[in-house]
């Protein structure tokens, strides 16, 4: 009988454990999540953007007339301090002239034989004149030695002199045409002559010099090889390093919303955070391709530092940074991290933690930046919220707070 009742005790036993186990491992535990508390403070919204910095007046060198520019670097380099008016930023030397066709050449060669006929028939002009005027010199002579007799007239004195003065003219006047018949005789051979691609020892006085046309530095060359250029062709640009500015092409959605003279962050450029302000906004938008592919409108806008140059000097010309524009700013904001929101219907709302279950409540936000968000109603400073909830997360649902790992 003994037996009986204990083998009984140890069944009820048994059953007693196995159901509290089963009720034990089907009783719903509380889910593990991350809170985050209500709290007041300071709070901004900034628009973030890449931006880069530029000299502000930059000055472009370019070639006055078409011709050859000799090499620019060597001797000069990016960086280096040129004085106005002063530094000698790039020579110019005449170009070569060009080949010509073989119709043209059989042309030429046609004109330099009938030039070197010219040239002979004017120099064999000058002969027959200078003949003329040795004989009009002696019948000169003749009637001077009879006049002195008054073997002749004096008209007929006159009439000899006549005829010196007028040979003696045309004396002048067909040496002065054998010049010229001989100028366009060589103007004819040099159309005429082929290049051999050697120039000629130029002369420096026939070069032309170009200065810098302000006090700076030299920021970009164009064309460091010696080269034919046409006449406006940029050469070299030069600006004052110390004279920066930034500027961030940011989308039109945001430009709209930025003012002049709201204050920026600089960061991520290699040095401490710098301080700016934003000067101009262009009016006017365009159409820039992101790296997805994306055709977006975005706005120019210009930023100028308020920290004084000894902060930033290290920054150049077309450096990388990253502006954050401040277009929003309060104290005593109550805020919470934006990681808590959800949406529920077209409301705003959180899980709030009371008594250790979950309520999702409705709330009205105000402001909002990547990392917080501002709450007008709804909650109040010092209430504990779900951050990130997930799909596990519900109204009424036992949460607990998850235990930071060390």
């Amino acid at each position: 009988m003994h037996t009986i009742w204990m083998k009984r005790t140890l069944s009820i036993a048994a059953l007693t454990i196995l159901g509290a186990g089963a009720v034990w491992f089907a009783w719903p535990r509380p889910i593990a999540v991350d809170l985050a508390t209500l709290t007041r403070g300071p709070m901004e919204v900034t628009i973030d953007d890449e931006a880069k910095t530029r000299v502000r007046h930059v000055y472009t060198v370019s070639a006055p007339i078409a011709g050859k520019v000799l090499r620019i670097s060597p001797p000069r380099h990016i960086g280096d301090q040129v004085t106005k008016d002063e530094t000698v930023m790039a020579v110019m030397q005449p170009t070569l002239p060009s080949f010509h066709d073989a119709r043209t050449h059989e042309e030429l060669r046609a004109a330099l034989a009938a030039a070197d006929a010219a040239v002979n028939l004017a120099a064999a002009e000058i002969r027959r004149i200078e003949a003329a005027l040795a004989f009009s010199r002696t019948e000169l002579g003749r009637a001077e030695a009879l006049a002195r007799t008054e073997a002749i007239s004096i008209k007929a004195l006159d009439g000899a002199k006549f005829d010196v003065e007028t040979n003696e003219a045309a004396l002048a006047s067909a040496k002065a045409q054998l010049e010229v018949r001989r100028n366009e005789r060589d103007s004819v051979a040099v159309r005429l002559g082929e290049q051999s691609g050697t120039a000629p020892e130029p002369d420096p006085a026939c070069c032309i010099q170009l200065r810098a046309p302000v006090t700076g530095s030299v920021l970009k060359i164009i064309q460091e090889s010696e080269g034919v250029v046409q006449a406006g062709a940029p050469l070299i640009e030069i600006g004052n390093p110390l004279d920066l500015e930034m500027v961030a092409d940011l989308l039109s959605t945001d430009a709209v919303r930025i003012k002049p003279g709201a204050p920026v962050m600089i960061d991520s450029w290699g040095g401490p955070p710098l301080r700016g302000r934003v000067s101009r906004v262009d009016p006017t938008g365009f159409t820039k391709v992101s790296a997805l592919g994306i055709e977006e409108q975005r706005v120019r806008t210009t930023i100028d530092f308020t920290d004084p140059p000894a902060k930033w000097s290290a920054l150049g010309h077309d450096y990388r940074v990253i502006v954050h524009v401040t277009i929003w700013k309060a104290e005593g904001v109550l805020t919470v991290p934006v990681g808590a929101l959800f949406r529920l219907g077209n409301d705003w709302a959180m899980f709030a933690v009371r008594e250790g279950r979950a309520a999702a409540t409705i709330i009205k936000v105000g402001q909002r930046n990547n990392r917080t968000a501002e709450v007008l109603s709804g909650l109040a400073a010092g209430d504990r919220v779900v951050l990130h909830p997930s799909d596990r997360v519900a109204d009424g649902v036992t949460v607990a707070e998850r235990a930071l790992q060390q």
